[in-house]
């Protein structure tokens, strides 16, 4: 029977936890929180990409010049535009801008190596 009991007293105290420090208490309520944000903040970008991006391409379509004539002897490696230009990147490492309302050649720009 006395062994029953120091093993039935070494259960009870080792089910006893010691109080949490307050330091460990905060830090575990920053983790807490900063999650909590960072879900959040992640929540609100994915609904503003996709309340604003359909409204962004379906309003505007990119408007696209029927033809680009390049200089003899080029070839296109890449094509980007802005408002009221237009660029091809060619394989010979240069960069024609072109005017969009007219069509003629603005700028050609060598790209060095």
């Amino acid at each position: 029977m006395i062994t029953r009991k120091v093993v039935s007293d070494m259960n009870d105290q080792s089910q006893i936890e010691p109080p949490e420090p307050a330091n460990l208490r905060l830090l575990r309520r920053l983790v807490t929180v900063l999650t909590a944000t960072m879900i959040a903040g992640f929540l609100i970008l994915i609904v503003l990409l996709v309340i604003r991006l359909p409204d962004i391409t379906a309003d505007r379509p990119l408007p696209l010049p029927d033809a680009i004539t390049l200089p003899d002897g080029t070839q296109a490696a890449a094509f980007t535009q802005g408002p009221d230009w237009y660029a091809v990147v060619t394989t010979d490492d240069r960069i024609l801008i072109y005017d969009r309302a007219t069509g003629a050649l603005r700028q050609s720009v060598a790209i060095a190596p």
